[in-house]
């Protein structure tokens, strides 16, 4: 082989190497652009539509604090949106929806306040429960008047305050008082689980029969009283997306929240079973 020709060789290995080193970068660069987009993705709903605006979620009063804190981890994660709730008994949440009120989320209390509004004119996707809660009884703090189980309650001295049996967690209380096969008459009914509480928080009232979860996030203004009749009445929490909603991805975006690996730390914090 001449000088000439040797020359040439090595000048067309040289491209080739070349050539091959231009195409590993555009290859990495490629593959960094898959990555970036893959992240991107990541902060987008499962569908694939990335989530904005407001939403109004009509949720039971005993997922008050719980969601607000989902509510406001949800926003921080998704710039643009705004979570809107209205809490309450899960029965009037279920007449409003029913009746027109605007809402995009409903949260319940019991698949049967639920059911009402999934058999109204077909007002909701298919529900899924995503907690479980069970009663407690809430004495004054330091439980001076000695209350230890759910008869202890049946003292005619002890004014007792129970939610009304319309909304789940009084229809829990009397499920659990006709297990134990006691009568209780109540100083009053409140319209929710919250408003129950509150009569014991103001010392209007001795006890009440609400959820653990509300004993504890009253912390020290109550003390908590477990009793084993609870095991009987236990209720499940659905939650669905509405029919009527203005912002589907952002509500569905929600729900994942709320049934995510997060959303279950959070409820399972405040005292809530898992599912």
């Amino acid at each position: 082989m001449t000088r000439s020709v040797r020359t040439r060789s090595r000048r067309s290995v040289q491209v080739a190497a070349l050539g091959a080193a231009a195409l590993l970068a555009l290859s990495a660069c490629s593959s960094s652009d898959d990555s970036s987009s893959a992240k991107s993705g990541a902060s987008q709903s499962g569908s694939g539509t990335k989530v904005s605006g407001d939403i109004t979620v009509f949720a039971a009063a005993s997922l008050k604090e719980s969601f607000t804190t989902l509510g406001k981890d949800f926003e921080k994660a998704h710039p643009g949106t705004k979570v809107t709730f209205s809490f309450g008994g899960s029965d009037s949440l279920a007449a409003s929806i029913t009746g027109g009120a605007p809402a995009d989320v409903f949260a319940s209390a019991s698949p049967k306040t639920m059911k009402v509004v999934t058999d109204a004119k077909d007002n909701a996707d298919a529900p899924a429960t995503f907690v479980r809660n069970q009663l407690e009884i809430a004495t004054l703090p330091g439980n001076p008047d000695k209350v230890a189980s759910l008869k202890d309650l049946t003292g005619k001295d002890l004014k007792v305050v129970l939610c009304d049996k319309t909304v789940p967690c009084g229809a829990a209380a009397e499920k659990a008082l006709t297990a134990s096969k006691l009568k209780l008459t109540p100083v009053s009914y409140e319209e929710d689980v919250k408003s129950a509480l509150n009569k014991v928080v103001l010392k209007e009232a001795d006890a009440a029969v609400v959820y653990r979860t509300d004993v504890r996030a009253a912390g020290d203004k109550v003390e908590g009283v477990e009793f084993p009749e609870s095991a009987d009445a236990i209720n499940a929490y659905p939650i669905a997306l509405l029919k009527e909603s203005k912002n589907t991805e952002t509500a569905k975006a929600f729900i994942a929240l709320v049934r995510s690996a997060e959303g279950q730390k959070v409820l399972t914090s405040a005292g809530f079973l898992q599912p």
